[in-house]
């Protein structure tokens, strides 16, 4: 579950993490009276789901009232586009109106799961305020890395470790190792799958303060943070993706045009991957599980065709607990109540495989088997061209 900067800075303070000064604002008379609350000069943040917000006209640094209000009438009711947003934009219903900082320097400080070293790692960088991935790509030694032994957590002396690697000055170690230790605690306690403070920033006056930030909570874990749901913000979800949590499907839309269901996320990746390597795009990520009944292969269908961007599907089964007569039945239920149109490829491997391509035969619609999985990415994006 992602969750906006204002949510996120409000329970990384309850760790002990250093935040600016803020409220959010859903009216430009709120922006200019939590601004006002505040003093200037203070900082008018778009509140979406994705980043490079400042880049796309959604952060505005005011210093009075009437630009307070300019500010807010601006990006209040704006379609924001972002590189992450894509071209369709977020619009913003939302802004976190927040004090202004001297800033001095900028870092970079992230925590995530190394599934390489199947251990959490704290990263820190000197490129605040740049995208991370950019300068992993550009400049990856200037990533740097510290590994977290699960049996005791985050140890002072690896704060330490990534203060005298970024060069801070020796008045700001400690002060780098609290807040350091205090995001770590509050990625364990918190249950996040993602944290990243960009930028980190050392004031004129020698303060480190979170001035944005990234939180994403594994949902595999929010059994344990039900009073965390309320933070969910419906409108920057995909319908599609909520819908198939309610059927246990983990689906993800992506930007192509080809439709893929699968079973198993090792064997969805590799769909998606062959997909594209015969010349095509995958229209979503979708993985409707080992123990997948009838009626959830229906719905993962349907979400799948319910998707205008759907030139063709995939289907690419390895029957082991799932059973290949199981999901011959649910696609052959799906497509006749949609009353597909659109070219459909499905490839059966595994239990009962016989059965269930006796189903597809037998079932009347315009079904084009395949053997391998090669034939099957050959013949959908053959299919699938516009």
């Amino acid at each position: 579950m992602k969750l906006h900067e204002y949510q996120a800075k409000d329970l990384l303070a309850k760790f002990g993490v250093s935040v600016p000064k803020g409220k959010v604002a859903a009216t430009p008379d709120d922006v200019v009276t939590i601004a006002e609350g505040l003093g200037y000069p203070c900082v008018v943040k778009a509140q979406i789901h994705a980043g490079g917000r400042g880049k796309g006209g959604g952060i505005k640094l005011v210093k009075n009232k009437d630009e307070a209000r300019e500010a807010a009438n601006a990006i209040l009711g704006m379609t924001l586009v972002t590189h992450q947003t894509g071209p369709e934009g977020r619009l913003v219903k939302k802004v976190l109106v927040e004090q202004g900082s001297q800033i001095a320097k900028e870092y970079y400080l992230g925590m995530t799961l190394d599934r390489s070293k199947s251990r959490l790692c704290m990263m820190a960088s000197t490129e605040g305020g740049m995208e991370i991935e950019e300068v992993a790509a550009k400049s990856p030694d200037k990533i740097l890395k510290e590994w977290v032994d699960p049996a005791v957590g985050f140890q002072a002396y690896q704060g330490r470790n990534l203060a005298y690697k970024l060069g801070l000055p020796q008045e700001l170690v400690s002060t780098f190792v609290k807040f350091a230790m205090a995001l770590a605690n509050a990625y364990v306690g918190l249950d996040a799958s993602l944290m990243e403070i960009n930028p980190l920033v050392v004031t004129k006056d020698n303060k480190m303060l979170a001035l944005d930030c990234k939180l994403a909570i594994d949902d595999s874990a929010m059994f344990r943070h039900k009073d965390m749901m309320e933070l969910r913000d419906m409108d920057e979800e995909d319908p599609a993706e909520m819908e198939a949590k309610k059927f246990d499907l983990n689906y993800i839309s992506l930007d192509g045009n080809i439709g893929c269901m699968v079973n198993g996320a090792g064997l969805a990746m590799a769909t998606m991957d062959i997909i594209k390597l015969y010349g095509g795009d995958p229209a979503n990520f979708l993985d409707v599980g080992g123990g997948a009944t009838k009626e959830n292969v229906t719905e993962a269908f349907k979400i799948i065709l319910n998707d205008p961007k759907v030139k063709g599907v995939l289907v690419n089964i390895f029957g082991g607990i799932m059973r290949c007569d199981v999901v011959a039945e649910g696609i052959v239920a799906a497509a006749k109540e949609l009353h597909v149109k659109v070219p459909l490829v499905v490839r059966l491997r595994g239990t009962n495989v016989e059965k269930g391509r006796e189903i597809l035969s037998k079932s009347g619609l315009n079904i084009t088997p395949a053997e391998g999985l090669a034939e099957a990415a050959d013949k959908i994006v053959k299919a699938s061209v516009i």
